[in-house]
This record gives C-alpha cells, structure tokens and sequence, in this order.
C-alpha cells in the first residue's frame, strides 16, 4: 500500500492587462494537508512577460510572486495572513482576484512527497 496523499494546487498567473486577459503562468501553490505543508514555487520569464506588456511593473510583479511565498511560509514576515494555518494560508493565497498576480483554478492529485511536487509542477507548469 503507497503512502501517497492528496494535495492541492493552483498555478500563479501573471495578468499584466487585467482588461485584455492575457497571461502568462510564474508560479505554482502547493497545499497538502496530510503534511502540514504549504509552499509557493515561482519563476518570472520577464521576456515572455514584456512581450504582453513593454511597460510591465516587473517590480511590482516580482514583489506580489515573493509576498506570495512568505505568506506560504508563515510567521511574521508575512502579515496577519502568515500566522494562519496551512490550509487557511492556501485558501487565502488561492482566493480569485482581480491583480496583476492572480491565482489559477485549484487541482488536485496525489503525492509521497509535496515539496517534489510542488517543483515538479514549476518545471511542467510554468518554466
């Protein structure tokens, strides 16, 4: 019998034109709550990203993508949403929003080890 367990994720979109749609995929959230574990993995391909936009915020994107993994990581650092749960921080991260940084639907699958996954998911999903 595996040791797998279900865990959740939602891709972290980068909408520079809010109005036009356009987007391109920087990041993924990584939830699983049978290991306490919660966890953003980000690249920015700012090329790809300019190509949308020339007059990007890269700035203001780069801040909103580490906000983001502090907020996974918890603690003090990362505001009254950081003393929160792992699953009350993922819901939180993954609630729809109309930013320039905006999460994806959430996912769901099955995993031995998230922190894998959750790399796993960047190298597929977003690089």
């Amino acid at each position: 019998m595996s040791d797998r367990s279900v865990f959740e994720y939602a891709l972290l979109r980068v909408v520079p034109r809010v109005e036009r749609g356009e987007l391109i995929n920087a990041g993924v959230i990584v939830y699983c709550r049978a290991h306490g574990y919660v966890a953003a993995r980000t690249h920015l391909d700012e090329a790809r990203l300019r190509a949308l936009d020339p007059a990007v915020d890269l700035t203001g994107v780069r801040a909103a993508l580490v906000a983001v993994e502090r907020v996974c990581q918890g603690g003090e650092g990362a505001g009254e949403a950081g003393r929160d749960d792992a699953g009350r921080r993922f819901r939180w991260l993954i609630a729809p929003r109309s930013t320039v940084v905006q999460p994806g639907p959430v996912h769901t699958g099955l995993t031995d080890d998230p922190e894998a996954e959750a790399e796993r998911l960047l190298d597929l999903l977003v690089r």
